[in-house]
C-alpha cells in the first residue's frame, strides 16, 4: 500500500515506520492519523514482521497536531469534535495492542500528541537533544485521548507537573521519569535501535507477543486468587506450546532454536 504521510517498509522479520511530513515537523492530521491505524493494523496481520520501529525523517519526531487541521477543528460541533477524537484514541490502541513489539526512535522533539504516540510503543530510544512538551494547556486544551498511555509510561506523579506547567523538558528528564528506556546520541541512535531490534528478534516470537501481552494485562491487578489462577494457567500453556517445548529443549540441547 502506498501512503501520502508515511514511509512503510518491510527488512526481513524488522518493518520500520517512518512519519514523512518533515515540512511540518511531522506534526500529524486526519490523514496521518487514518494512516498509522491502517498501517499497524496491516503489520499487525504479517506474521514474518516479529518487531516494528515507529520512526520519522526530517529534525522533529513529531510537533503534535497540524495547525491546519486543528484550524478546521475549531468549526467543529461537539459531535464532530468527538468523533475526531475517538480517530486518534483509536489510532493510539491501535498501536498499543499491535502484537509485535514496537520500537519508538525518537531522534528529534517531540511534543503533545507525539508524546502520546512514543507512550503507546513498546521500548523508547531518544536522542540525548530531543526535547519533550505536553503543551495542549497552553492552548486551552488537555491531552487527554494520549492520558492512558502517557500516564501508564511516565507515571502519575510527573504528569500531574507536566500535564499542568506544560513546561518543555529534556532528553536526560525523559529518561529520569521512566518515559524513555535509553538514551543515545544523534551518531549512535540507529545503532542503539538496531541492537534492541536484534534481542527482540532473537527471542521465541511467540514468547514476545505473549510476554507483551502479560505485561498488559497484569498491570494493576491486585494480587488475588484470580491473579494467579490467570498467570498459573499462561505458563502451563506457553510450556507446552511448540515454542516453548522448543525453546526449553534447545537448551537442554545446547543448541539454537528453531525460530533463529
Amino acid at each position: 500500500m502506498t501512503y501520502e504521510t508515511l514511509q512503510v517498509t518491510i527488512d526481513g522479520k524488522l518493518a520500520t515506520v517512518t512519519l514523512n511530513r518533515p515540512d511540518v515537523r511531522n506534526a500529524f492530521n486526519d490523514k496521518t492519523i487514518s494512516e498509522i491505524t491502517l498501517a499497524f493494523d496491516a503489520l499487525a496481520q504479517e506474521d514474518d514482521v516479529r518487531a516494528i520501529v515507529l520512526a520519522a525523517n526530517g529534525p522533529a519526531f513529531c510537533a503534535g497536531g497540524d495547525l491546519n487541521w486543528m484550524k478546521k477543528m475549531a468549526g467543529y460541533t461537539h459531535a464532530e469534535n468527538n468523533a475526531d477524537a475517538m480517530l486518534l484514541a483509536e489510532m493510539l490502541r491501535t498501536i498499543y495492542q499491535c502484537p509485535q513489539p514496537v520500537v519508538a526512535k525518537v531522534h528529534g522533539d517531540c511534543y503533545a500528541g507525539g508524546m502520546g504516540l512514543v507512550a503507546a510503543c513498546d521500548i523508547v530510544i531518544a536522542a540525548d537533544v530531543a526535547n519533550f512538551c505536553l503543551s495542549e494547556v497552553k492552548l486551552g486544551l488537555i491531552p487527554a485521548t494520549i492520558s492512558p498511555y502517557v500516564i501508564k509510561a511516565m507515571g502519575e506523579q510527573a504528569s500531574r507537573r507536566y500535564f499542568l506547567t506544560a513546561e518543555r523538558f529534556g532528553a536526560a528528564e525523559a529518561h529520569r521519569i521512566g518515559f524513555v528506556h535509553e538514551l543515545a546520541t544523534p551518531e549512535t541512535i540507529d545503532a542503539k535501535t538496531a541492537e534492541l531490534v536484534k534481542a527482540l528478534l532473537g527471542n521465541s516470537p511467540n514468547a514476545v507477543r505473549e510476554a507483551k501481552t502479560l505485561v498488559r494485562d497484569v498491570a494493576g491487578r491486585p494480587v488475588d486468587d484470580a491473579l494467579l489462577a490467570d498467570t498459573a494457567l499462561r505458563i502451563a500453556n506457553i510450556r507446552s506450546s511448540l515454542q516453548g517445548r522448543e525453546g526449553v529443549q534447545s537448551f537442554l540441547e545446547k543448541r539454537k532454536p528453531n525460530w533463529l
